[in-house]
């Protein structure tokens, strides 16, 4: 019995042994898969917030794309003062009404000139083999009586000596006009977004110089003069049809916009203070020769069969329709109206005129139906901004941001003396003179770059809105939207109220495949358009519209220009 109470004496106390090593030992951690951990807490979002609910409706409800089907595929094509462009600045007064935005109207500029509408188009090489042609007339270029079936002549003049080598051998034929463009494979993508290398660069771009903008140097000035020298050349030995290549692309991708009116030129003629030139919409354009763009493999095909010794035939069919009844412009304009500061307005907008080889939905459907959409968004919200909201759809900017310019004119600001021509630039000292809407205005911000979502603002050299616009992009870094660029941005519609010190901004975007494939192309089509860019771009700018018209102040103004 004594050895069995012993035996279970020291049991118990080598049981224990265990208990007291161990906590006398430091204490380790204990691990917990990833799994099972608790997450980590973010601060809740507040479903009533403003710019929540923008989110929200404009990523899990967008109309946006069924905009722009109907502006691109139904109406199609909408160059200036054309049929098609009527039609789009009506349909898009008539749906912004339905949206629920008030003062739908159209507003009339110019006077503009004629619109021009294709209505029969067909090329191939008849001679000596049948090829059918990938090929689009330009822009105004006239009517070709019949069916012109003749032979190809390929000009390959570097100066007016070579020119005169062709004189008197251009008489009703059909004259290739530049010389071959080499095409090469493409070992890279065709569609591309903004990595953060290049949005680092945009972030920490210099302030911009006075006076940037585009510039030619003497070498571009003197190859624009023996250019419109070969027109002169061209017409005077009364050829029938000019040919060019294609400037870019390749595939079948074609780049094509006006015809180009022969006249006499110098190198004063080109550059920002330069005199107007007669313009192939003119009503007093003359004699303008027939032109069309090729695709450029076809173009550079027909070139070696001539050097090869073959004496090519084309056979083009070229019906169109003038349209010079009305010779006004029109932007179509609309509203939701403010409340204690309804006098002041916050506007957004875009270009809706477009080339004519396709349907315009990249350049610049996109950016009118994102501003449709984000107005819709507002408005489907009941948000009820501070300060009226103002869509405005601009025509004429293919032209030369024509109608954005007239309205800026018509509203806020104008020069005197004024531009020589319509949209033209202000003489050298002359005076800005404001309007009574001026300081009403606080900002217009516009959307012209493609389909590729917002990557950030440029802040056309006005650094007093960044703390702003930092804090408004901070609910969309997860879009990818961060990036601001003190640098400027030209080419679009806000350059018209920038132009007269009011606050004007272009946001930055992924270049997709905008300038190699889409703008100015007959690849400018719906089917390019990327749709969950387009709802990221239309709800960040209903949140930068609606924080603009919610401020106590208007933005704050760069320094006035002097003028």
């Amino acid at each position: 019995m004594l050895r069995r109470h012993v035996a279970l004496l020291l049991l118990f106390v080598f049981a224990l042994l265990p208990v007291v090593t161990v906590a006398q030992q430091p204490a380790t951690p204990v691990v917990v898969p990833a799994t099972q951990q608790p997450a980590l807490r973010t601060p809740a979002k507040d479903p009533n917030d403003p710019i929540e609910r923008i989110k929200d409706e404009g990523l899990n409800r967008s109309q946006v794309m069924q905009t722009l089907c109907y502006l691109s595929d139904v109406i199609g094509p909408r160059l200036t003062a054309s049929p098609g462009m009527k039609r789009a600045n009506e349909w898009t007064r008539d749906q912004l009404t339905k949206f629920g935005l008030q003062n739908a109207h159209l507003e009339a500029w110019g006077p503009f000139g004629r619109g021009w509408t294709l209505k029969h188009f067909s090329a191939q090489v008849s001679e000596p083999l049948d090829i059918p042609l990938i090929a689009y007339p330009k822009a105004w270029s006239p009517t070709i009586s019949g069916t012109l079936n003749a032979p190809i002549v390929y000009v390959d003049a570097k100066d007016e000596a070579g020119l005169q080598q062709f004189k008197g051998k251009l008489k009703g034929a059909i004259v290739l006009t530049s010389a071959v463009r080499e095409v090469k494979a493409h070992f890279e993508p065709l569609g591309t977004r903004r990595d953060e290398k290049d949005l680092l660069a945009l972030a920490d771009a210099p302030e911009p110089t006075p006076g940037g903008g585009r510039r030619f140097t003497p070498e571009q000035r003197a190859a624009q003069v023996f250019s419109m020298k070969k027109y002169l050349f061209f017409r005077d030995e009364g050829a029938a049809l000019l040919v060019d290549p294609s400037r870019a692309g390749d595939g079948g991708t074609i780049f094509v916009q006006s015809a180009t009116v022969a006249q006499p030129v110098t190198v004063d003629s080109f550059g920002p203070n330069a005199p107007r030139l007669i313009q192939s919409y003119d009503k007093n354009a003359a004699q303008v020769t027939p032109q069309l763009v090729l695709a450029v493999e076809q173009y550079n095909r027909i070139v070696r069969m001539i050097q090869a010794g073959e004496k090519p035939k084309m056979s083009v069919e070229l019906k169109v329709e003038w349209q010079d009844a009305d010779p006004m412009g029109y932007n179509t304009i609309a509203e939701i109206p403010g409340s204690d500061l309804k006098d002041e307005v916050v506007m957004l907008g875009g270009h809706m005129d477009s080339w004519h080889a396709g349907t315009g939905a990249t350049d610049n459907g996109a950016g009118v139906a994102v501003a449709m959409e984000a107005a819709r968004i507002i408005q489907a919200l009941g948000l009820k901004p501070r300060r009226t909201i103002r869509v405005a759809l601009w025509t004429g900017e293919e032209q030369g941001l024509l109608g954005s310019k007239a309205y800026v004119a018509q509203h806020f600001a104008k020069f005197d003396p004024p531009p020589i021509t319509l949209g033209g630039t202000a003489p050298a000292g002359a005076k800005l003179i404001t309007l009574p809407e001026y300081d009403n205005l606080d900002a217009y911000f516009n959307l012209d770059n493609g389909t590729g979502k917002i990557r950030g603002v440029y802040l056309q050299n006005n650094e007093t809105v960044r703390p702003l616009f930092r804090q408004w992009l901070m609910p969309f870094r997860d879009l990818g939207a961060a990036t601001l660029s003190i640098a400027n941005t030209f080419g679009t519609d806000h350059l018209s109220f920038d132009a007269v010190d009011l606050p004007g901004f272009q946001f930055i975007q992924d270049e997709i495949e905008y300038d190699s494939r889409t703008h100015h192309s007959n690849q400018d089509v719906f089917d390019r358009v990327q749709g969950d860019d387009m709802k990221q771009a239309a709800t960040i700018m209903a949140a930068f519209i609606y924080n603009a018209a919610m401020r106590d102040e208007k933005l704050p103004r760069k320094p006035m220009s002097g003028r």
